[in-house]
């Protein structure tokens, strides 16, 4: 009977316990991105924080032993991730991986900002109808707010007593061929507000026209109407208000964040769900100095010229601010930009699948492009897809993107 072979059982167990460690040894060399042993680091280098080669993915405040394994924590400091270090990609998977890429182009940089807005009356077109002379009134055409009216329309007539006897007063002097006399005459029907055009034809038919036909001197949408037949009416009183339709104000609501980029002057294009298809186009009279503390917008005026009177006040309009081209600036497409809350950042592509986060300052967005203030130089290519999982992959290996020296004179945004 054969006995058992312990020794040789126990030389194997050996082995076995000396392969893995030296497999974890390995694959701790690997994950640490070095070939051997760790560097050693400076006196002044900083550990940024330690973590367990076989789980990258949970980060430590302090050294010690590993909760997963019976090993120590490996710090990773700055200089590991910072310049040199990048991320591999096999050129063969970045197809399958979704990864795409664009220059970094210099250029004309035309921008626009579309926003809503709201037509409403342009309260500089507005006419004030009142008497000149008190007198009653004897008829009101069917008038009412809200009805659109032509210049000239008639609103009422009113009897004025007064006029009769400095009609006639007026007559008579015309008759005695007194010139001096009879232009005093038709200067007192001047002061008690008779209209040119009725001393006119006082004068040239000879009778007396103690009747006023209130008129309205513009084209446009009743606001108010205060006469009535049969009340009487003061010298001074207001007995309507009309409101012109020869161009009405497009109020829009620009965010507040937009606002340092919004001139007067500056051209706009309106489109109404009213008329599809048709292209108003007009500039910014005004931007008013009051904000909505609701929505965190500022409220900016446009004036439309409707000389056909299709604009109505209370539509509402789709308007984009259109920028003028200013000087060539370096841009790239704004979704290669990743915005972490405290700085943005994109995914620099280099050469043999190689791939390695860059912090950038970013300018003005518009039509899916942003500018870069500094950061990166022209020709240069930034992955617009996919990039995010190639930013989760540098955070695992400890890849941190080089800081942005500070800049007291940039301008622009700071992310």
């Amino acid at each position: 009977m054969n006995r058992p072979n312990f020794n040789g059982f126990w030389l194997a167990g050996l082995a076995l316990a000396v392969g893995v460690a030296a497999g974890y040894g390995v694959a701790y060399q690997r994950m640490n991105g070095e070939p051997g042993a760790a560097p050693e680091q400076g006196a002044t280098s900083k550990a940024l924080y330690w973590y367990d080669p076989m789980y990258p993915q949970q980060k430590f405040d302090k050294p010690g032993k590993s909760p997963f394994m019976d090993m120590q924590l490996v710090p990773r400091y700055a200089s590991d991730g910072v310049g040199n270090a990048t991320v591999s990609i096999d050129p063969g998977l970045t197809q399958n991986l979704g990864l795409r890429t664009a220059k970094v182009t210099r250029g004309a940089f035309a921008s626009s900002l579309d926003v809503t807005g709201v037509l409403a009356f342009n309260e500089r077109d507005v006419a004030v109808i009142q008497t000149r002379t008190s007198g009653f009134v004897e008829w009101v055409y069917a008038r009412a707010p809200g009805d659109v009216l032509a210049a000239g329309a008639p609103l009422a007539d009113i009897l004025v007593p007064d006029w009769a006897a400095a009609q006639t007063e007026f007559l008579a002097l015309k008759r005695s061929g007194e010139r001096e006399l009879i232009s005093a005459a038709r200067q007192r029907l001047q002061l008690t507000g008779m209209p040119a055009n009725l001393i006119a034809q006082v004068e040239r038919s000879g009778k007396v026209q103690p009747n006023l036909t209130v008129t309205s001197p513009v084209g446009g949408v009743v606001q108010e109407l205060n006469v009535r037949t049969g009340m009487t009416v003061a010298n001074g009183e207001t007995l309507a208000r009309i409101n012109g339709l020869g161009s009405v104000w497009l109020a829009v609501a620009v965010p507040e964040s937009q606002t340092g980029s919004i001139t007067e002057g500056q051209s706009i294009e309106a489109r109404l769900p009213a008329f599809p298809g048709s292209v108003f186009n007009g500039k910014v009279s005004a931007i008013l100095p009051d904000t909505n503390p609701d929505s965190r917008t500022l409220r900016v005026r446009v004036e439309l010229a409707n000389a056909d009177g299709r604009l109505r006040p209370g539509m509402t309009a789709q308007v984009r601010l259109n920028h003028p081209t200013g000087q060539d600036k370096l841009w790239v497409p704004t979704e290669a930009v990743i915005r972490t809350g405290k700085r943005a950042l994109v995914m620099l592509a280099e050469e043999a699948g190689h791939y390695r986060p860059v912090e950038v300052r970013l300018g003005q967005e518009s039509d899916g492009k942003t500018v870069i203030l500094k950061g990166l130089e022209e020709g240069q290519e930034v992955v617009t897809s996919g990039q995010f999982l190639l930013d989760s992959e540098a955070s695992l290996r400890g890849i941190v993107a080089e800081p942005l020296e500070v800049d007291g004179n940039a301008s622009g945004s700071q992310p």
